[in-house]
């Protein structure tokens, strides 16, 4: 079969299409064949040998796909062949035109969705419903700004937050991007590169400030983010590429939260809440994942430096 291997970390330029044997599923596996995989900015920094816990060389990179089973292992109890799945994670990766994946990492894919689509459920969707949910506890009628709302996790987040009845705003670096995001639901969409943009999210607010704040690129935008906080609010950080500083009077002025989150932190529990929630709201129309483009999966340098581009409009996928 053909995969992207990496033998190295580095430049995008490190990966490469090889033919590797195909896999066979062992006890309590799923072989899947990869009609798309998501690309995420996680996968750039795993092989740019910048992140935290790095896989042994070589390797195949990719966390989110969708498919078809083709084949389970021994013991597998609650999954088939032949069923439609995306999957989050995988043993063998998903840059591939197949995989290899536990049983639990695999869910059903609603005929609705699109095997695209599919492949930017898990880490966009269940980020965001940590984010909100898990994390910032958000509630029903709250004011919700996302920064950042037309990147994959962005759009998945203001579905979840509208869908949950939350009071969305979000912002955007293109007009084409806030578009895109009033177009999901949110009430305010403001321009993120604008100095004003701040006093226009308060605005919105009547001056009380946002009770939960999403943040996917703290290392720009924390630091301003703390003042369009209400009393009690909770900014989550999702995404930062380097350091910021802050003003410690502004959390302590709103007896606010700062808060981290990762899918790598998350129990089996939290992982088994989202997957539950987010595969509802494929199910009933409530979530609609957004593919920005789709590439051969040779392509997949390609794709690394676009999703780290700014001005995200969805998802980029890999087609094996």
């Amino acid at each position: 079969m053909k995969a992207i291997r990496v033998h190295e970390f580095g430049d995008p330029e490190v990966m490469r299409c090889e033919e590797v044997p195909d896999p066979e599923p062992g006890p309590g596996q799923l072989l899947l064949r990869i009609r798309a995989a998501g690309v995420n900015p996680i996968d750039a920094y795993i092989r740019a040998g910048r992140y935290g816990s790095l896989p042994p060389l070589p390797y195949t990179p990719g966390l989110d796909a969708a498919g078809v089973i083709e084949r389970v292992g021994e013991g597998v109890s609650i999954r088939k062949a032949g069923e439609r799945v995306y999957v989050g994670g995988s043993i063998t990766g998903t840059y591939a035109e197949w995989a290899l994946c536990a049983e639990k990492q695999a869910g059903l894919l609603p005929e609705s969705i699109s095997f695209a689509q599919g492949a930017g459920v898990y880490v966009p969707y269940v980020t965001a419903y940590r984010a909100l949910f898990q994390k910032a506890e958000a509630m029903p009628s709250e004011t919700v700004f996302i920064h950042g709302g037309s990147g994959a996790v962005g759009l998945a987040a203001i579905q979840l937050a509208v869908a949950a009845g939350c009071r969305v705003a979000a912002s955007a670096g293109t007009e084409e991007g806030r578009r895109l995001a009033r177009k999901q639901g949110a009430e305010l969409v403001v321009d993120h590169c604008s100095e004003a943009h701040g006093a226009e999210v308060l605005a919105w607010t009547g001056g009380a400030g946002v009770a939960v704040l999403l943040e996917m690129l703290a290392n720009v935008n924390l630091g301003r983010d703390l003042d369009l906080l209400a009393v009690g609010g909770r900014a989550v950080v999702i995404g930062s590429r380097g350091s910021v500083e802050i003003d410690p009077r502004a959390i302590l002025s709103r007896e606010a939260r700062v808060l981290g989150v990762s899918l790598f932190r998350a129990s089996d529990e939290e992982i088994a809440t989202a997957r539950s929630a987010v595969e509802a709201g494929l199910a009933n129309g409530t979530l609609r994942p957004i593919v920005r483009e789709e590439l051969p999966l040779a392509q997949a340098p390609v794709a690394h430096r676009r999703v780290m581009e700014p001005g995200a409009l969805g998802k980029i996928v890999l087609i094996p």
